[in-house]
């Protein structure tokens, strides 16, 4: 591809001031076929229009600081080669409990945890051990399962952890969370004992950009809301 295509694809994502999800999943499609030289022209260019529009109007700098951020992640990730295998797995049984606590393990930068409740002490220490060895992690939960008796939220919250709560009348029932921005879990399965040894329940894995790029956004919206 062509210095100058690319250079004008990068500026189409800047006219909003935000990469949308169909723009990222296009930077991270194109990113491995791209030279050295071309990855390394996106990320010149992509700090050079930054500072161009700082300059032009200064009240834009968050929203261009944020867009290269994004730009350059989305850069990073895909140039790292796709090692993620679509795995469904079903309990009663360890098998979806093994899979979150594999994942907290073998996350490198962040993990976003959108569920319902926490109840589970492995999954709970699985989460705050990557929130140790420096991971960002943050988690979404309800604010009535909160206090269940033998909830984890308010002990890892405690311990550090970022937590946000859904506080209305209605209830935050999602079941998922996002691996490094690239990796989605997502099922039926509550991060409880129960359903370990009792629920019939499920979690899926996939690393389709897509559907990883419309939970991810969805954390976000949920992460402000709730904030």
């Amino acid at each position: 591809m062509q210095l100058k295509e690319l250079e004008v694809q990068l500026k189409a994502t800047l006219e909003d001031f935000k990469l949308s999800n169909d723009e990222r999943a296009e930077l991270r499609e194109l990113a491995p076929s791209l030279s050295k030289e071309e990855r390394s022209f996106l990320r010149n260019k992509g700090f050079a229009l930054v500072r161009e529009s700082i300059n032009e109007d200064e009240a834009s700098t968050f929203k261009v600081l944020k867009w290269l951020e994004l730009v350059v992640k989305t850069l990073d990730s895909a140039q790292m080669p796709s090692t993620i295998e679509s795995a469904v797995c079903f309990s009663p049984g360890d098998d979806c409990r093994r899979k979150i606590i594999d994942l907290c393990h073998q996350a490198k930068r962040s993990i976003d945890v959108c569920v319902f409740t926490i109840s589970d002490d492995t999954l709970s220490e699985a989460i705050f051990k990557a929130h140790q060895r420096g991971i960002k992690v943050r988690i979404i939960t309800d604010n009535d399962k909160a206090n269940d008796l033998g909830s984890d939220v308010d002990e890892l919250s405690a311990k550090g952890v970022p937590v946000r709560m859904d506080r209305t009348a209605n209830h935050m029932h999602h079941k998922f969370a996002v691996f490094d921005e690239s990796i989605l879990l997502n099922g039926s399965f509550n991060w409880t004992r129960s359903a370990t040894r009792y629920n019939q329940e499920n979690v899926l894995v996939s690393g389709e950009v897509k559907v990883v790029d419309q939970f991810q956004s969805k954390f976000e919206s949920l992460w402000k809301e709730f904030g």
